[in-house]
C-alpha cells in the first residue's frame, strides 16, 4: 500500500454553527441527503456537520486541488458504519476527477474524525 495523497483541515465549531444558523441553504449546498439526515438526529448536529465539512477539505487537499469546478462537496459524502467508524463515499464527476487527477481506478481512502471545542480536525490518507 503507498499514499498517494494526505489531507487534513481543521474547521472552528463557533464559525461553523453560525453559518449553519445564517444560511439556511448551506447544509444543502454542501451535504447530501444522506449526511443531513444523520447529522440533523444528533443532539449537537453543527459538531457532526463540522467534522463532515472538515473531511470534504482534508480530501480535495489530499488529491491536491481545492474545490475546483469537477469538484463538487455533495459529491464527497461521509458516513459511519454501526460501530461509528467514518468512512468517504466519492461520487459522480468528482469521482472522475479525483481519479484523473491520482491516476487510479479506484479511490481507496482511510479517514479520522474528531473533535474538541472549540475544532473540529480532519484526516484523509488516499493510497494506491
Amino acid at each position: 500500500m503507498k499514499i498517494i495523497g494526505f489531507g487534513t483541515d481543521l474547521t472552528n465549531i463557533n464559525r461553523f454553527k453560525k453559518i449553519l444558523k445564517n444560511n439556511k441553504l448551506f447544509k444543502k449546498r454542501i451535504f447530501s441527503h444522506k449526511e443531513i439526515n444523520y447529522c440533523d438526529k444528533k443532539k449537537y448536529s453543527y459538531l457532526c456537520y463540522a467534522k463532515r465539512f472538515a473531511a470534504k477539505e482534508a480530501f480535495v487537499k489530499a488529491i491536491g486541488t481545492g474545490i475546483t469546478t469537477d469538484i463538487s462537496f455533495k459529491e464527497i459524502e461521509v458516513s459511519n458504519n454501526k460501530k461509528g467508524k467514518p468512512s468517504l463515499t466519492i461520487k459522480g464527476k468528482t469521482l472522475a476527477a479525483a481519479k484523473k487527477i491520482l491516476k487510479v481506478k479506484k479511490i481507496n481512502s482511510f479517514i479520522s474524525l474528531s473533535d474538541d471545542k472549540p475544532c473540529a480536525i480532519a484526516n484523509v490518507i488516499i493510497t494506491r
